[in-house]
């Protein structure tokens, strides 16, 4: 017997259709009958590819005893954050304010029916005692028994929670001189570097945000102070980040993309789930790396195998790029079996003395991580140790691994995703059994792998990349508006869900990223043009500056109206949309974009100065304000500057130049006289791009 979520389109909320509880969406329905029924709401929030959200989901979502004291006494609503990161931003800060900054997925909040206001958070909860946590059932019990005899405490404690979400979304203006705007513009640089130079034990990730921004930051030179403090050296940080990404277990080394984060602290074993949000920021960040003139075989190949991967496993027939790949999967198709993290992609000592002929597994020893014990669950997962180019026998030696594991070579065009654990157990695969996919699509993920896609394809001149890039655009274009209304979600060819701040301003900024690669067109433009003209009438905060993450529309339902400023495993709307504005002003000579990025920058400025921890993508917004750079020229000399690294440079192609002109630097609202050389061009441009 299955629950309401049976309905649903969305993977992770199908995944909970099974459980004794008596599950509800995030509808209106819901919201009422907890009111009328005066039961608190047990709000869960998750997504498919979650480790710990599926391990819930089999313990204690699937325990009687607990969904029949739940659906007594609590009205449960499951939601799925890929679909509404409006309701996961809030509830993920009542958590944090909560337990001093900590959160995580499943995210399980208690809220009273009332208000929505909640008063107790927690992330995963076991069946019974262990690890230090209460088991499930005591919890519920005891939060049943305070809501009904703690009712001023309740409120008092609602109240400080409620006060400090609003007293959050408001946050002070603050104008700042340009001298001010300089030094904060390096107190950012000079943060994301630390940060990703950071040296803790732990889980690492990919933090592309912080070192997007490092990167920019190397166009600089170093204060004094630090000079001679060799881990502030930016390159030196940024290329090892880059390292550490192509290198590392992170990489899928037989099938290209990278998983979401490592376990340790040594880039080494990876939580092997492969989101496309992350694999958008990686390809982006990998190219950039190799246009500012860092050029490591290893970055080129890992570029390579995971557009590959894309192309092969992500990209739906239409065009559009799926959401992500579970990190469990089967080892037999048996009925009763139990998905095992990491089985699809991990090797035993065994298997590769099978696969391999001695020098390959000689050669694979000496240069990757394979031992006979394994570095994970005595299987081995492959982290490369050295960058250089891998050799043909080691290249032939890893092809066979993707035999082994897809049942055909690597010239593979098509893997069809499994599109749940029936599918994975039932298709007759010629490999191993492969992962989940989750096949949604989400505007403002691939937006992300669009933009990766442009600039490499800027960077490395591969028609694929830019065709992949094409596709998944025009399909956005053509899909995802309803009655005018740009959407953030697509099920099999159905829109769903009114777009978020995130889907414009990484949409917009794809637009304008594949602007780049066409600069005699102006079909991009024009595209990114309209589609700020309908993010600034319905998210816009005209008293605040910045965005709302919702339409004024779509909000209703809301505790508070926030606007995303922190980064996280993705980059803040604000930010982008901001560094958007800049580039929109220069390319349309529309002052009126400068005026609201102005604003915006102003919002957030505050928050910048007091946490320059917390938000990269606005110093890389402001980075654009500042050293804000328009390029005219010919077409054919746009081809040989855009896969240089100017990152705050927008090029439009011009066939009436002054005369005996070769191109026109213009620094915000002035320009520089007609440069004579290419060598006289190039000189403007790097100092236009370091004068902030």
């Amino acid at each position: 017997m299955t629950n309401r979520l049976a309905l649903a389109l969305s993977l992770y909320l199908r995944k909970h259709a099974s459980n004794p509880i008596d599950w509800w969406t995030w509808c209106d329905e819901a919201l009422i009958n907890a009111k009328t029924q005066n039961k608190p709401i047990f709000l869960s929030i998750g997504y498919s590819s979650c480790h710990w959200c599926t391990v819930m989901e089999g313990e204690a979502f699937s325990d009687l005893a607990i969904a029949e004291y739940m659906n007594a006494n609590f009205l449960p609503i499951k939601v799925d954050r890929e679909e509404r990161p409006d309701i996961d931003s809030i509830y993920m800060q009542s958590l944090q304010m909560m337990s001093n900054g900590q959160g995580g997925w499943p995210l399980n909040v208690f809220l009273s029916p009332e208000d929505l206001v909640p008063f107790y958070a927690g992330t995963y909860f076991p069946v019974e005692p262990r690890f230090g946590r209460p088991g499930f059932l005591q919890v519920l019990q005891a939060l049943r028994r305070y809501y009904d005899t703690e009712k001023e405490d309740l409120r008092q404690r609602k109240a400080v929670i409620l006060e400090s979400l609003l007293s959050s979304a408001v946050l002070q203006l603050d104008d700042g001189t340009s001298k001010e705007d300089d030094e904060l513009l390096r107190q950012g640089w000079e943060t994301g570097t630390v940060i990703i130079t950071c040296d803790q034990q732990g889980n690492r990730f990919p933090m592309i945000p912080y070192a997007e921004l490092a990167l920019r930051g190397t166009r600089f030179s170093l204060p004094d102070a630090l000079e001679n403090q060799s881990k502030y050296n930016g390159k030196e940080v940024c290329t090892q980040r880059g390292l550490d990404l192509a290198l590392g277990g992170i990489f899928d080394h037989v099938g290209g993309g990278f998983h979401r984060y490592t376990v340790d602290s040594t880039w080494t074993v990876p939580h092997f789930e492969k989101m496309l949000y992350d694999n958008g920021q990686i390809v982006e960040y990998l190219a950039s790396l190799w246009s500012a003139g860092v050029e490591e075989p290893a970055f080129n190949r890992a570029i390579a195998l995971t557009v590959k991967w894309l192309s092969r496993e992500m990209t739906a027939p239409e065009g559009y790029f799926y959401a992500a790949q579970d990190a469990d999967s089967f080892t037999t198709p048996d009925s009763e079996a139990e998905p095992e993290e990491g089985a699809f992609y991990i090797w035993s000592y065994k298997e590769l003395q099978q696969l391999l002929t001695a020098e390959e597994l000689t050669e694979l020893q000496q240069q990757l991580t394979v031992t006979p014990n394994g570095n994970f669950e005595a299987n081995n997962v492959l982290q490369r140790r050295y960058a250089e180019e891998l050799s043909d026998t080691l290249e032939n030696a890893l092809s066979k691994l993707f035999v082994a594991r897809y049942g055909a070579t690597s010239e593979l065009q098509t893997f069809p995703p499994a599109r749940n654990n029936h599918e994975a157990k039932t298709v007759n695969w010629q490999g191993r059994i492969p992962a989940v996919t989750d096949t949604k699509m989400i505007v403002a993920w691939n937006s992300l792998m669009i933009s990766g896609l442009a600039v490499a394809y800027r960077v490395f001149q591969q028609p694929s990349y830019l065709e992949l890039a094409t596709r998944a655009a025009n399909f956005i274009l053509d899909n995802q508006f309803v009655d005018g209304r740009f959407h953030r979600l697509n099920y099999q060819l159905s829109p769903s869900v009114l777009a978020q701040s995130e889907d414009y301003a990484f949409f917009i900024k794809a637009l304008l990223d594949l602007q780049v690669s066409s600069p005699n067109q102006t079909f991009w433009l024009e595209k990114a043009i309209a589609l700020q003209d309908e993010f600034d009438e319905f998210l816009l905060s005209i008293e605040l500056g910045g965005y709302y993450n919702t339409s004024r529309d779509a909000s209703q339902d809301l505790i508070v109206r926030e606007r995303s400023y922190v980064d996280n495993a993705t980059p803040a709307a604000n930010g982008i949309a901001i560094a958007n504005l800049v580039r929109l002003a220069l390319l349309t000579d529309n002052l009126h974009y400068l005026d609201l990025a102005e604003q915006g920058l102003k919002a957030f400025r505050a928050v910048m100065s007091s946490a320059p921890q917390a938000c990269p993508s606005l110093f890389a917004a402001l980075d654009w304000y500042r050293n804000s750079t328009l390029i005219r020229t010919t077409s054919e000399q746009i081809n040989i500057l855009i896969p240089k690294y100017l990152p705050t440079a927008v090029f439009t192609s011009g066939s009436k130049l002054p005369e005996r002109s070769v191109g026109l630097v213009c620094q915000g609202l002035k320009c520089l006289p007609a440069a004579e050389s290419i060598e006289q061009l190039l000189q403007q441009i790097q100092q236009s791009q370091t004068r902030g």
